[in-house]
Order: structure tokens, then C-alpha cells, then sequence
């Protein structure tokens, strides 16, 4: 337990040593807003989605992460709006991101151009925890510490009944984080996602789908599910020098999408966990408006 625990520290104190790194999700293909503002609105729809991700079971100070997206499309504002809200836990270190997004609609042939730009707050908090091998040393804050800072994100986003791709960067102010006794700042992050829809036969879809993050590291997703008629989902995802997923799910109540992602961790870090469990839920609608009744008056009956 102690073992699994200053691992844990270590770990935790690298990447605040480093920079400040999003968090880390194997359902990419269902969480678009969080890293592409010039996705709000792009489906059509009202949608809500939630992702609960729990990292390295059984791994003590393990990253714990939720994010809540919501997003739709606004004709009066000629595209979409979104709100992405995150707390991402890993040791003693606290994160919680909140952020307002705005997309401005380009059709486009068959598709649609997202143009989007968000704006928000990141906090960063570290809890009490931290024991320094050294008694009182300055650069370790014992007591916890916490400082919020300005972010933004710009993106562009292409979507089409078959197809999709999308080009972004969050934390362009790449600000710093002041928590007296250290300073640590937000890296800028690019990322690239891009998916297809090939119709095997009238039930059968497949969705293959590719995923990069590049900020201190790069992550590379290559992910593929199998839809049978648009209610039961399945498939595999390789994330490159990480880990293996598989990924299940089900509309499970009109339009009430649930899915499950459980990562094989392929790193050095396999023995010491159990693996990673990450819930979805989703939900979109559309607002029908009825069109205003037409009556047609004819003077013979009068």
C-alpha cells in the first residue's frame, strides 16, 4: 500500500512539475465538445452527454475524471452553443475546467463547418497529503494551496451524414497557475479526430474513428465500432503504448444512450492496477415546431 501510494505522489508531482494535462478518455468518439469547440451544435440536436472514468482500479491516488457536455444548435445565433464542465482528481491534485463554447455554422455541400471558440476558468487545488522527506519544506504546500486562471480553445470541426473531422487547440493562454510555493502552467494541447460511418447492410454500421491529443505527450487512438441498427454498439480500441479497450452499448430507452469502456493496461504499469472503468451517458433531442395552420377561404362559401 505505501508502495502503490508514493507511486502515486511521484506520479501526481510529475505532471504538476511538467504542465498541466487534460484528462484522458477511451469513449472519445462520444465526447467531441470537451476538445472541439466547433462541435457545439453541429448534430442538430439538444444533447447532454456524461463521462465517469475511474483509472487504474485499485491503483491508491489513481486519476478519478467526470465531464458533463452540453450542446445545441441556436438559428438565430447562425450555429451552436456549448457548456463543458470537468473535475479531474488524481492524488492530492484537483482540477476542475468549466467553459462556455460558440460555433458558427458553414454549410457546405452535404455538411457542416463548425468555427468555434471557447472561453472559460480552470482550478487548480492540492489537498492536504504531501509529506516532504524534508520537515517544512517551502516548495511542498502541506496545508493545500489553489489558484484559478483565464483559458480559451479555438477549433474547427467538419461534419457529414458519413463522415467527420475535426482540428483544435485548448489552453491557447497556456496560463500559469500561482500556488505560492510553485507555479505551474497549462500546455497548450492540439488535437485531431476524424470518423467514418460505412453501411455494411441496412442493420450493420461500422464507425471506424482515430483520436490524437499532442500537448507534453502524444496520445493515439484507433478505435472501431460495430452499430447494429443504431440500438447495440461494440468494438475495440488500441491506444498506442498504453492500453487496450473494449467498448459496449445500448440505447436503452428512447434515445437514452448508455456505454461502457474497460482499458487492459499495456504499459509497465499493468501489475500494479486492475484496469480502467468508464461510464457514458447520452442523450439528444430535436425541438419540432408545428407549422402554423394554413386555411384557405373561397367566396362561393362565403
Amino acid at each position: 500500500m505505501k508502495i502503490r501510494l508514493t507511486v502515486a505522489s511521484i506520479f501526481s508531482m510529475v505532471l504538476l512539475a511538467n504542465a498541466q494535462q487534460d484528462p484522458q478518455f477511451s469513449q472519445n468518439m462520444n465526447n467531441r465538445l470537451m476538445v472541439n469547440a466547433g462541435y457545439a451544435g453541429t448534430s442538430g440536436a439538444i444533447c447532454g452527454t456524461a463521462i465517469g472514468r475511474s483509472q487504474w482500479l485499485g491503483f491508491e491516488g489513481a486519476p478519478k475524471t467526470f465531464v458533463l457536455g452540453v450542446d445545441m444548435p441556436i438559428a438565430a445565433l447562425k450555429g451552436g452553443v456549448g457548456l463543458t464542465l470537468v473535475q479531474d482528481a488524481i492524488g492530492v491534485e484537483n482540477n476542475v475546467y468549466a467553459k462556455l463554447a460558440y460555433s458558427y455554422h458553414l454549410k457546405l455541400k452535404t455538411g457542416t463547418l463548425g468555427l468555434g471558440l471557447d472561453l472559460g476558468m480552470m482550478n487548480k487545488s492540492l489537498g492536504k497529503g504531501l509529506n516532504p522527506l524534508q520537515a517544512n519544506d517551502p516548495s511542498i504546500p502541506v496545508n493545500g494551496a489553489a489558484a484559478t486562471v483565464f483559458d480559451a480553445g479555438l477549433g474547427f470541426y467538419y461534419t457529414s451524414p458519413k463522415f467527420y473531422a475535426g482540428l483544435s487547440s485548448s489552453h491557447l493562454p497556456q496560463s500559469t497557475f500561482d500556488l505560492g510555493t510553485s507555479k505551474y502552467q497549462a500546455r497548450r494541447h492540439y488535437y485531431i479526430t476524424a470518423g467514418y460511418h460505412y453501411q455494411l447492410n441496412p442493420d450493420i454500421e461500422l464507425r471506424p474513428s482515430i483520436f490524437i491529443k499532442n500537448a507534453a505527450t502524444t496520445q493515439f487512438d484507433i478505435n472501431c465500432n460495430v452499430h447494429y441498427k443504431n440500438k447495440l454498439w461494440g468494438g475495440l480500441s488500441y491506444r498506442l503504448q498504453d492500453a487496450v479497450i473494449v467498448m459496449v452499448g445500448a440505447d436503452v430507452y428512447k434515445g437514452v444512450k448508455l456505454g461502457l469502456a474497460y482499458d487492459v493496461n499495456t504499459s509497465k504499469l499493468n501489475p500494479y492496477n486492475n484496469g480502467t472503468l468508464e461510464f457514458m451517458l447520452n442523450y439528444c433531442f430535436k425541438i419540432k415546431t408545428e407549422k402554423p395552420r394554413q386555411i384557405y377561404r373561397n367566396v362561393r362559401y362565403l
